[in-house]
């Protein structure tokens, strides 16, 4: 199974699958209230909400943690029960457009052993380009038990991506990756020895490429299949994004660096080696 979903193949799913859950994950990282006023203003029908902030993160432990760490899977699973989740439910999550705030979901999603879960392909901008049905009304809640099973999903922290059969990958765009430019953490660069790969490459027109373009977008910059993949960005989110395209591209599980680069200059042995390494 795809782990995307196209718009006109889930309109059709909303009249014919029984166990379908949908989940509206719009976010605006300057602006942490707008994708839930988008959400209660119109959303697909039947959807709920899920907040970057709120739900698929957990709590800022300072000098310790990145922007946004992981949550508790206990936490997680009692919402995602709440939401009428469990094993066997077909779950789509969207977000505006770039599939990186829905891929946190997909990421978590499978984090917690949920197989079934897909990234709606060009999210809500597509959805309603194509006039499919909106509404504003709210979801009754019809709650069902989620159960824990083992992990889909990879995580990798260092020192163990120091392998030589690792690769680090930055999945932030490249003023970003040089250190040009830093909109949002306190420190400009990247981990040494960190290739880029913009995880907005993996988009044309808002819409996913598809698998065969993206198998030869990775080769040409140099990935391997017997090479393990290590993705991290500036907190553990839009790395998601890219773990998905790489799965739909046929690679093997990459691994997520969870805290990303805003957990990783906290470190001032890491800032050391990034003074080095720049030098």
């Amino acid at each position: 199974m795809s782990h995307l979903i196209s718009c006109q193949d889930l309109n059709q799913s909303l009249d014919t699958v029984e166990d379908l859950v949908v989940i509206d994950c719009r976010f605006d990282l300057t602006a942490p209230a707008l994708g839930l006023t988008q959400y209660l203003a119109d959303h697909i029908p039947g959807a709920h909400y899920l907040h970057l902030n709120d739900d698929l993160s957990g709590p800022i432990i300072a000098n310790q943690t990145g922007r946004h760490p992981l949550p508790s899977q206990k936490v997680l699973s009692r919402k995602l029960g709440q939401m009428g989740i469990q094993r066997g439910t077909q779950v789509v999550a969207y977000d505006q457009n770039q599939g990186a705030f829905a891929a946190r979901l997909w990421w978590l999603l499978r984090w917690l052993g949920h197989d079934t879960v897909q990234v709606l392909n060009g999210g809500y901008d597509d959805w309603r380009a194509h006039e499919h049905p909106i509404t504003h009304d709210l979801p009754a809640p019809q709650p069902a038990p989620f159960v824990l099973q083992p992990p889909l999903t990879r995580i990798m922290q260092q020192p163990d991506w120091n392998k030589p059969t690792n690769q680090l990958i930055d999945v932030r765009d490249p003023a970003r990756f040089r250190g040009d430019h830093e909109p949002i953490d306190p420190i400009a660069g990247h981990i040494p020895g960190a290739m880029n790969l913009p995880f907005l490459d993996n988009l044309e027109s808002g819409r996913f490429k598809d698998a065969a373009i993206l198998a030869k977008q990775f080769a040409k910059a140099g990935l391997a299949d017997a090479q393990t993949l290590v993705c991290y960005c500036g907190s553990g989110v839009t790395a998601t994004q890219m773990i998905l395209a790489l799965l739909e591209a046929g690679y093997p599980e990459p691994a997520l660096y969870p805290g990303s680069w805003s957990e990783w200059i906290l470190d001032p042995a890491h800032l050391a080696a990034l003074s080095d390494a720049t030098r």
